[in-house]
């Protein structure tokens, strides 16, 4: 596993560990992995009912889960952008 892929690993793990920590049902939470750009994008899915628990009133919840998500993957100097999937 490269350098890259344990970093982007680490930020998926925390970031399913925030998001299932907010949402009603945990065992719908899948957070995915898209190489296809020079940025990594993680895109997080949840259950019906739950995108406006992710979101947040106006955006801050998101926001928030975004940081922890880069800063998640900054630590070894690699970027990424964290999306939510409807």
């Amino acid at each position: 596993m490269s350098e890259n892929e344990a970093t982007t690993a680490r930020a998926e793990a925390v970031l399913a560990h925030v998001v299932t920590a907010i949402v009603d049902h945990p065992e719908a939470v899948k957070v995915s992995t898209d190489d296809s750009r020079n940025v990594t994008r993680l895109n997080v899915e949840v259950g019906p009912g739950d995108m406006g628990r992710v979101i947040g009133k106006r955006g801050r919840v998101a926001n928030a889960i975004r940081a922890v998500g880069r800063a998640a993957a900054a630590t070894d100097g690699h970027e990424v952008d964290v999306e939510f999937v409807d």
